[in-house]
């Protein structure tokens, strides 16, 4: 076993999806490009590649609309702008999620309201929803961390009880699915992104879907500055933005779509075989899936949370490291509402605006009011996944994190 003060290269090097080794992009990328480059036309408003995309990308869902933007925070923005709330309104999220996905929340004056996390799978669900709603709330948005859906029959029911929209956050969780529902369909409106790391990627890049036409033509007109295109005496409508999404990026993305659904049952079987070789060891649990759901593996994450490690889950994923493989502890290193921006209340000059006109209980992140999100976070590692895996980069994987375990057991 090779020791932590003497590191040596690993004896496979992982494909990474943050270049060529670990993305499937190539010949049919290159020629829809190329027809964009002859076409001279390089903007969505005038070209046809994003249109197909958005048509294409919602007959794979089978929802009515999908429009497509410029990342995955553009579309949780839309997302927010459609359902129009006032400032002061209250929208219910996760406290394990990018800042991208809060942002839009606050610059649409509203104040966002962190639900606690099942520890175990790291997502929000109907009792700490419940917990966190107040007369206030004007949408919840669900995160589907990592691939894994979240309980959406439960949260659904309880939005239905106050009447309130549902934002499914599926950055991370193409074609996953719940209780044979697809991921993205069963939510009000759903956003995914298309940044480098995701299932599909345009670099950056993000897709709005929903079955609500006088939503899907506020979020049209959000992408657009609010300008009406085709109608018989358009105007800005209401104060939105330019978050359009160009022809090249769209070339890119059609490209991929036909590719998705082997690319995910790839990600899911080998997954699944490295759950199997990891189970039954000592103080790693693997990914925790409800039943009749579909895990997509944005990532693969792992629990590890043995007694008497010295240094906890930093000092695996430091052991996984040395072997060349980028576990990252905890996912991310502190609650969102830890930053600054929620702490400090740092948002428009020094007005605090929106905070100011927040409830003292929804701007509450006292740590006894989260025990599953610190714990989540506490005993989590998570490990680098893509399609371009082989079945000889997930024995290594598995031998190096029993390696690992093995060398934090002898201490």
């Amino acid at each position: 076993m090779r020791s932590l003060v003497e590191p040596a290269s690993p004896a496979i090097a992982l494909p990474s999806d943050q270049g060529a080794t670990g993305r499937n992009l190539g010949r049919h990328e290159l020629a829809l490009l190329g027809e964009v480059i002859l076409s001279g036309t390089l903007t969505s408003t005038k070209g046809t590649f994003v249109k197909r995309l958005e048509r294409d990308f919602a007959e794979l869902l089978e929802v009515d609309y999908a429009s497509a933007c410029a990342s995955g925070t553009a579309a949780i923005h839309c997302a927010i702008a459609a359902i129009n709330p006032n400032p002061g309104d209250e929208i219910i999220t996760s406290p394990i999620t990018d800042m991208g996905a809060l942002a839009p929340i606050l610059y649409q004056g509203a104040i966002p309201v962190f639900a606690d996390v099942d520890p175990l799978t790291c997502n929000v669900n109907a009792e700490t929803i419940r917990a966190a709603l107040s007369d206030r709330t004007r949408a919840i948005v669900v995160t589907h961390l990592f691939g894994n859906p979240c309980d959406m029959p439960d949260i659904l029911a309880l939005a239905a009880e106050r009447g309130i929209p549902v934002i499914e956050d599926c950055a991370q969780a193409f074609l996953a699915s719940d209780r044979g529902r697809t991921v993205g369909t069963m939510g009000t409106i759903s956003c995914f992104s298309l940044q480098q790391g995701k299932h599909i990627t345009t670099g950056e890049g993000g897709l709005v879907v929903t079955k609500d036409p006088v939503l899907a033509r506020r979020i049209e007109l959000f992408i657009n500055k609010a300008w009406g295109y085709g109608d018989e005496n358009p105007d800005h409508y209401f104060l939105a933005l330019n978050y359009r999404m160009s022809e090249l990026q769209g070339a890119v993305g059609l490209a991929q779509l036909d590719r998705l659904e082997a690319a995910v049952i790839r990600r899911i079987s080998l997954a699944n075989k490295l759950s199997s070789y990891l189970r039954n060891l000592p103080g790693v649990t693997t990914p925790v899936l409800r039943g009749q759901s579909r895990h997509v593996y944005w990532k693969y994450c792992l629990r590890a949370d043995r007694p008497g490690w010295n240094g906890g889950v930093g000092s695996l994923a430091k052991e996984l490291r040395i072997r060349g493989i980028a576990a990252m502890p905890r996912y991310i290193q502190k609650p969102a509402f830890a930053c600054a921006v929620f702490s400090e209340q740092r948002t428009f000059g020094n007005s605090r605006f929106p905070f100011t006109l927040a409830r003292p209980e929804a701007v509450d992140y006292s740590v006894s009011r989260f025990p599953g999100t610190f714990a989540a976070l506490n005993g989590i590692i998570v490990l680098p996944w893509n399609d371009r895996y082989t079945d000889d980069h997930v024995d290594y994987i598995a031998h190096s994190i029993r390696d690992a375990v093995a060398s934090l057991e002898r201490g």
